[in-house]
């Protein structure tokens, strides 16, 4: 089963949250999860990828895999940085050429490979730019359009 993280820029980083989300990827194991998807750029990403890392020590079959939303073709230097972090590296084909959209491709691509989608989304939030909907939103819509499972780990 694949696992993907998508969620806003910002989260309330708290104990509760943390523990919910580990307590969330647990089960996700013990129903087959192996392979976790990761965009970057949020704390939500940070959030979730520290998580998995933990977790990784006690189930060591899990897989992280960072999803690019640029740089198609990487440098050997670049890709060993990464490989400090995650177990894999991946660039979608959706996301070529997709200029000031790319993120929003690579979440529809993250959101195609998998099963499960666990998100931080607040349907409250206003995005840093303030005009149209924040890429969670989107992603979110996208998911359901698709028939995902989504798990949403934000509480109000």
């Amino acid at each position: 089963m694949i696992v993907a993280f998508i969620g806003h820029r910002n989260v309330d980083d708290t104990e509760p949250l943390a523990a919910r989300l580990t307590g969330i990827v647990v089960s996700l194991i013990r129903r087959g999860a192996d392979t976790f998807l990761f965009g970057s750029g949020s704390a939500f990403d940070s959030l979730c990828l520290e998580t998995a890392t933990v977790l990784k020590e006690k189930y060591r079959h899990i897989r992280r895999v960072y999803v690019r939303s640029s740089f198609e073709s990487i440098s050997v230097e670049y890709k060993d940085y990464l490989m400090t972090l995650y177990d894999e590296t991946v660039f979608p084909q959706q996301v070529r050429h997709a200029g000031i959209s790319s993120y929003i491709k690579r979440n529809e691509a993250m959101i195609d490979m998998c099963d499960v989608l666990v998100t931080y989304f607040d349907s409250e939030y206003v995005p840093m730019r303030k005009r149209g909907r924040s890429g969670t939103a989107l992603a979110v819509d996208y998911a359901r359009k698709s028939g995902r499972e989504i798990i949403n780990v934000f509480e109000r």
